[in-house]
């Protein structure tokens, strides 16, 4: 059992160590602490759907799109599944070098189920070293249109769950941006974005409702929440997706409706399929 009273006690301190929460000599400072804490907190929001998935199944795949350094596949594993008979994990992730690292550890700790892939958005959904069907999807951080790409991932293989906490969203902004002029004789709604900072914010939350109608569109109930306790990052938005089949004929009638009214049609194909 972990002397510090912030980790659980199934936790892994070598683990840790390696992703660099503790320090060599096992202890946790500050800045470390508050890592922790944001990691611990996303992990209560996924933690039921892999055991909803489990108990049902009997099996379960999850794959992190973007992983970067996987941090957080290693502690969902560490955490869920080490100890259970089955489930797998998966880190996508496009830079060779993260996921020879991430290899190496995983190979190091035992953790035998999980599986890291150097593939773009395209090859990872053909892939043959994925299921062809992935219970689900994360995507933690991923810049701007990184989120639509795990999006597009998840709807190619059937997801069940998918968990977005989306990050510096600039496509859309652009597009507002450059259509600026013409959008003040189209709608008076272009007062929301005339200034570059409310460009930037309507830009962004833009983004995430029509990312939210897309998968409403495509038969998801969802929740969007804000992650409490992430006071230290700006991009606080949680969006979980579960699939229930039941597609909404209206998310797709209002995705085309504020396209059309917002002067933003040159991005239909990006949210509307």
């Amino acid at each position: 059992m972990s002397l510090i009273p912030e980790i659980k006690p199934q936790q892994s301190l070598e683990l840790l160590k390696e992703l660099h929460i503790l320090t060599r000599d096992g202890k946790i400072n500050q800045d470390t602490r508050r890592k922790l804490k944001q990691v611990y907190h996303l992990y209560q929001f996924i933690e039921p759907l892999m055991a909803d998935v489990l108990a049902e199944k009997g099996e379960m795949s999850l794959a992190d799109h973007g992983a970067g350094k996987s941090y957080l596949g290693f502690i969902l594993y560490d955490l869920f599944l080490k100890d259970k008979a089955a489930g797998s994990v998966y880190g996508i992730e496009t830079r060779p070098e993260l996921v020879s690292r991430s290899q190496e550890l995983a190979a190091r700790l035992g953790f035998e189920r999980m599986g890291f892939l150097n593939l773009s958005v395209e090859q990872s959904i053909t892939s043959e070293q994925l299921p062809e069907q992935v219970d689900i999807i994360t995507a933690l951080h991923a810049c701007n249109t990184a989120t639509d790409d795990a999006i597009r991932f998840a709807l190619a293989k059937n997801a069940r769950y998918i968990v977005l906490v989306p990050c510096c969203q600039a496509e859309v902004a652009g597009v507002l941006r450059q259509k600026k002029n013409q959008s003040f004789g189209l709608t008076p709604l272009s007062e929301m974005w005339r200034h570059p900072i409310h460009t930037r914010e309507f830009g962004s939350h833009l983004t995430n409702v029509l990312r939210c109608l897309q998968l409403e569109a495509r038969g998801y109930q969802l929740t969007v929440t804000e992650l409490v306790g992430w006071e230290h990052s700006m991009k606080n938005e949680l969006i979980i997706a579960k699939y229930t089949g039941q597609r909404k004929n209206s998310a797709r009638e209002r995705q085309e409706a504020i396209l059309k009214e917002l002067n933003l049609e040159d991005l239909r194909e990006r949210f509307v399929y």
